[in-house]
């Protein structure tokens, strides 16, 4: 199993590029797998660089549907001919970020949701349930928002008017089954990533969290719930914790503090070997 960032905010090497986004390669059991993918500015240039074939893809996972995920899916779907689309129906509703009462959409951009419409039914799986792609790879689906400190992350909402909260409940995790225990790749961790790492233990028997590589959504978490989260992962001890995306500078830090060497920033141009 190998898991490459494509696309982050950061870049390992100079030639690849930075982006307000993610996505990931993954390789295993013989499956190509991009779980999301960035805002699509960044995308084909990073996979060349990197020496990966886009038209390879088997699968395409996205974690929700906010832009910054999911701007690059009719790039990789027009080299990609075979490849099976897996989100939740919440993907392709219209959502807004407001601050300072000004609505900024946030949705996926249009040539994605055309290209979500114009693929074939056998192509597109709709999930609402937990999902295996195979004996080592599942999906969450949505996932249940227990803790009393964790909240989507910012002031998204479903209008540009502000009535409509928006709970990102098509929020979903991807996991790899591997010897040492579950390696979780998570997008914005909407759901928390507290939240996301128990569902995702839950649905596995218990099973040791040994990696979990993605979007955290702690850069507008305050104290208690930064605190809260140091707690969580302390007691559920991953071996590896790569912090990407979204995670937040102050939180980076505060999470290196308490956890020490099994915290690796991630960026763009990084592979994980599992």
């Amino acid at each position: 199993m190998k898991i490459t960032i494509l696309v982050d905010n950061r870049i390992a090497r100079s030639e690849l590029r930075a982006e307000h986004g993610l996505a990931f390669w993954i390789e295993s059991e013989g499956k190509h797998i991009l779980f999301d993918t960035g805002q699509g500015g960044a995308l084909e240039k990073n996979a060349k660089v990197l020496g990966i074939d886009l038209g390879k893809t088997d699968i395409i996972v996205l974690s929700h549907g906010h832009y910054d995920h999911s701007g690059g899916l009719a790039q990789v779907m027009k080299r990609a001919k075979k490849a099976e689309l897996y989100c939740h129906p919440g993907v392709i509703q219209p959502r807004y970020s407001i601050r300072d009462g000004i609505a900024t959409p946030v949705h996926m951009p249009k040539p994605s949701l055309d290209t979500i419409e114009g693929l074939p039914p056998a192509r597109i799986h709709w999930l609402q349930q937990p999902f295996m792609l195979s004996t080592l790879i599942g999906m969450s689906a949505p996932i249940p928002r227990e803790t009393s400190y964790e909240d989507s992350g910012g002031p998204f909402y479903l209008d540009p008017h502000g009535k409509s909260p928006d709970p990102l409940s098509d929020d979903l995790a991807l996991w790899l089954r591997t010897v040492s225990g579950l390696v979780v790749c998570v997008g914005c961790s909407h759901a928390g990533l507290v939240n996301t790492l128990n569902h995702v233990r839950r649905l596995n028997n218990g099973r040791n969290i040994h990696a979990v590589i993605g979007g955290f959504h702690l850069q507008n978490a305050n104290s208690d719930r930064l605190a809260r989260t140091i707690a969580a992962l302390r007691e559920l001890e991953p071996d590896i914790v790569v912090p990407c995306h979204c995670s937040g500078e102050g939180a980076v830090a505060a999470l290196r503090n308490a956890l020490g060497e099994r915290i690796s920033t991630g960026a763009a141009g990084m592979t994980y070997p599992f």
